[in-house]
């Protein structure tokens, strides 16, 4: 008993000291990112709620602590806008497992001490500004690392040879840096790695063999080096490998046969280098792609038959090259072709037609001859059909798209004509009548049939197909002069009811009236008492504009303010009364300065109107691509829109409403410059409308459509939103086009953009018309926020709640007044 005593009273006396020690380890965490705050710059203040007084951080910004041990266990900070240099306050978290510190702008060189950190699994330190060499021992601390990312910085110097002491890694991305020497053999030591991007950098000298036994590797990116010599032998025997990118590089000779075993490869990229010989009959077997790149390489030969087997092939690029023979007759899925710049012979198939998935196509600057199929006008969803510079002839299929297509698409093919080409075509003359010699006696025993009397009958028969020729004419005349009188009677029909509904006698009643005279509702309440009738909604002399779904007309009330009326050109398409109304009343209730307000409607089941607020500035389009240069958009102006569009959309996502139409053509300005986004939600009031339908539908919004909707299987969110704004937020910037359609190729705004980004010319990508005048602080990081936004992958783009607050980090206070002088 007095022994049991003893111990009590010890472990009493041992209870002040175990309680001091377990305060000091838990205020380790807490000691250590004080520190590291202490070191750096906090311009928003996105680390107020770091207090060095509390007794754990788990509820400061960007921290998370793990729920048995209580110990940081994330600490996240990216796009945080935060400055200065990595401390070595981080090294007190020893529980560390997620290091994300992405789109910031810390400087400095690397410390190999980051990897000391035992529970250490993922390191982003992606987009800042980080320099200097990969220091020797970095990777040689390695402990249980999975996750490295250097990407976007400016480390120079060689990738060190001990990177393959990393065993346990499994994604390593140092693209988009200043690297140079050659590839270290040692990186196919690291057999547990999954992917590998060494991107745009300078490394040379040839790839080394080895790469089978990467026998984990999915992806591997060596685009944008300088590296040389042959692809190596073992190649394909990174039997799991999906995406293979070796493009713009000096890389020569043929293709190794090992890569016929990639079946599970989707991804192929070899452009831009100097391979050559014939493309093997092999490709064929790589069975499972969607991706294969070629061009501008010194390929010759055919094109292989074998591609017909690449039944998922959705793009393929075999430009600048030079193949010969015909252009091939089947390619199954194959969507954005292009087989320009070759050497190509013969005519175009009619079995192209077959490719309902097309939407590019580039034939440009081949030996191409012959006439271009009629079926062709059955392709739903082209967007680019280029073929110039070929020996082409005939007539374009009908059709609204080869209707409207760019004559830049035609030039240098003397037999084309049509009035797209502004050369007519020969008349199509009807054959003769012609009497078969065989079918009766010799003329000379039927004097019906002599020779005298069977000049006359020819003469009849001539005369009688002419009065049939004529009888048609008129019997088609007559049939088209009844459709257009039943054409207008059923307008005029509309227009009646419209007329009733926006009368001054209708206008006193109740807004809800009989099935006959429709139904017309404001927000507001009241009567609308509008101060012109229906021809104001119908005369052409009020129309604002035209757009996908419908025309707007411009109207005022009694009151003298002015309302824009959008008239639905797609009654067939749109809901029922119920859901329709439902629907018009929910946007209806979203209101936000930067958004068109929606003020009320009109329906019957032939006609639907929507009212909207009338914005008087005109459109973002007409100021960015029709305006002079003397009253150009400033910096300031553009940068303003941006962010209003961006809050606008996020107000929108926060009330579960897609926009689906975002173009600059659809955002207005208001008399004192503030962005309006209008045609907000239409999408939804027309249930019938599938998304090739609808991509069809907006098709004026060519180059802002996200590449989902062109995937049946990818669903359809907020993010398309986000892609769209991406593209507008480039527009903006450069004030050009989002697609520009050169002589022979389509360039799209975000790849010019990205290209121009990457080889450090930032100035060249901005307006001329703003003459130089903008802070690269705040251009450069809008700039890259725009491309983000425009990744392929819908995951890769941030929410647009998330891009008002990097907008709003990015601007600095306004030290120097506006400039308001111009070139």
């Amino acid at each position: 008993m007095k022994s049991l005593w003893l111990g009590v009273i010890c472990l009493l006396s041992l209870l002040p000291l175990l309680a001091e020690s377990g305060a000091a380890t838990l205020n380790d965490d807490v000691l250590g990112l004080i520190a590291f705050k202490a070191g750096i710059e906090d311009p928003r203040s996105k680390l107020a709620s770091w207090n060095e007084n509390d007794n754990d951080p788990c509820n400061w910004n960007g921290i998370k602590c793990d729920p048995k041990s209580n110990r940081v266990a994330v600490v996240a900070l990216d796009g945080f806008a935060l400055s200065g240099k990595l401390g070595r306050g981080l090294l007190r978290l020893q529980f560390l497992d997620t290091l994300s510190l992405s789109v910031n702008n810390f400087s400095g060189s690397l410390t190999p001490a980051l990897l000391r950190l035992e529970s250490l699994r993922t390191l982003d330190l992606s987009a800042n500004n980080l320099s200097g060499t990969i220091p020797d021992g970095f990777f040689g601390q390695c402990r249980s690392i999975r996750d490295i990312s250097l990407a976007k910085n400016s480390i120079s110097g060689k990738i060190p040879s001990d990177v393959g002491a990393c065993s346990t890694l499994a994604s390593l991305n140092l693209s988009s840096n200043q690297l140079s020497g050659s590839l270290p053999g040692e990186i196919w030591s690291l057999n547990a790695l999954r992917s590998l991007d060494l991107s745009h950098n300078s490394l040379v000298g040839e790839i080394p063999v080895g790469i089978s036994r990467m026998f984990n590797l999915r992806m591997i990116n060596l685009r944008g080096n300088r590296l040389t010599g042959q692809l190596p032998n073992d190649t394909g025997e990174c039997l799991l490998l999906k995406s293979l990118d070796v493009g713009e590089n000096q890389l020569s000779g043929d293709l190794p046969e090992s890569m016929r075993n990639l079946s599970t490869c989707t991804y192929l990229s070899l452009s831009s280098n100097s391979l050559s010989g014939e493309v093997p009959a092999w490709i064929g077997d790589m069975n499972s792609l969607e991706t294969l790149d070629l061009s501008r390489n010194r390929f010759s030969g055919g094109v292989p038959s074998s591609l017909s087997n690449l039944q998922f092939l959705k793009l393929l690029k075999l430009s600048d090259n030079s193949f010969s023979g015909g252009v091939p007759d089947s390619l199954a899925a194959c969507r954005s072709l292009d087989l320009s710049q070759n050497n190509l012979t013969g005519s175009i198939p009619e079995t192209l037609a077959n490719l309902t998935n097309l939407r590019v196509v580039d034939f440009s600057r081949n030996r191409i001859s012959g006439t271009l199929p009629k079926q062709l006008s059955d392709l739903p969803h082209l967007l680019s059909f280029n073929i110039s510079h070929n020996q082409l002839s005939g007539g374009l299929p009908a059709g609204s798209f080869f209707n409207n297509i760019p004559p830049s698409s035609l030039t240098d093919n003397p037999g084309l004509c049509g009035s797209t080409v502004n050369r007519s075509c020969p008349g199509v003359l009807p054959k003769p009548i012609v009497l078969d010699p065989n079918s009766s006696p010799d003329p000379s025993s039927n004097p019906v049939l002599s020779p005298r009397n069977l000049s006359h009958k020819k003469i009849i028969f001539s005369i009688s197909a002419l009065i049939a020729i004529v009888a048609a004419a008129v019997i088609a005349l007559g049939v088209i002069t009844i459709t257009v009188l039943n054409f207008r009677a059923h307008a005029s029909a509309s227009n009646s009811a419209v007329e009733l509904a926006l009368s001054d006698e209708y206008l006193s009643h109740s807004p809800v009236t009989d099935a006959n005279s429709g139904k017309l509702v404001m927000f507001a309440g009241g009567d609308p008492e509008f101060s012109a009738g229906a021809h104001a909604v119908l005369n052409k002399d009020c129309e604002l504009g035209r757009g996908g779904f419908g025309a707007v007309y411009k109207t005022v009330l009694r009151d003298g303010r002015s309302v824009a009326i959008k008239k639905l050109t797609v009654s067939s398409l749109v809901k029922s009364q119920e859901d329709f109304e439902e629907e018009v009343k929910r946007l209806g209730k979203v209101q936000h300065p930067n958004l068109v307000a929606l003020e009320g409607y009109y329906w019957t089941p032939s006609l639907q109107l929507l009212i909207y607020e009338f914005v008087p500035g005109g459109s973002l389009y007409n100021h960015l691509h029709e305006c002079s240069a003397s009253n150009t958009l400033s910096w300031q102006e553009r940068f303003d829109i941006i962010l209003g569009i961006a809050r606008s959309l996020a107000h929108l996502h926060q009330h579960k409403i897609i926009h689906y139409n975002l173009k600059s053509s659809n955002v207005l300005l208001d008399g004192s410059g503030e962005p309006k986004v209008g045609d907000c939600g239409l999408a939804k009031l027309l249930p019938m409308l599938d998304r090739y339908v609808l991509s069809s539908k907006i098709q004026s919004a060519l180059g802002y459509m996200a590449p989902e909707f062109a995937c049946q299987t990818v669903k359809i969110t907020d993010k398309c939103d986000v892609y769209g704004f991406g593209v507008l937020v480039l527009e903006i910037m450069t004030g050009k086009r989002p697609v520009e359609y050169m002589e022979d190729d389509v360039v799209l705004l975000s790849d010019m953009v990205r290209e121009t980004l990457d080889e450090g010319k930032v100035e060249e990508c901005m307006d001329e018309r703003l003459c130089g005048k903008f802070p690269l602080e705040e251009t450069i990081p809008v700039m890259k926020l725009g491309l983000i936004c425009t990744s392929q992958v819908p995951s890769n783009r941030p929410e647009m709640a998330e891009v008002v607050n990097i907008l709003e980090l990015i601007r600095f206070p306004q030290d120097s007044p506006e400039e308001d002088d111009f070139c």
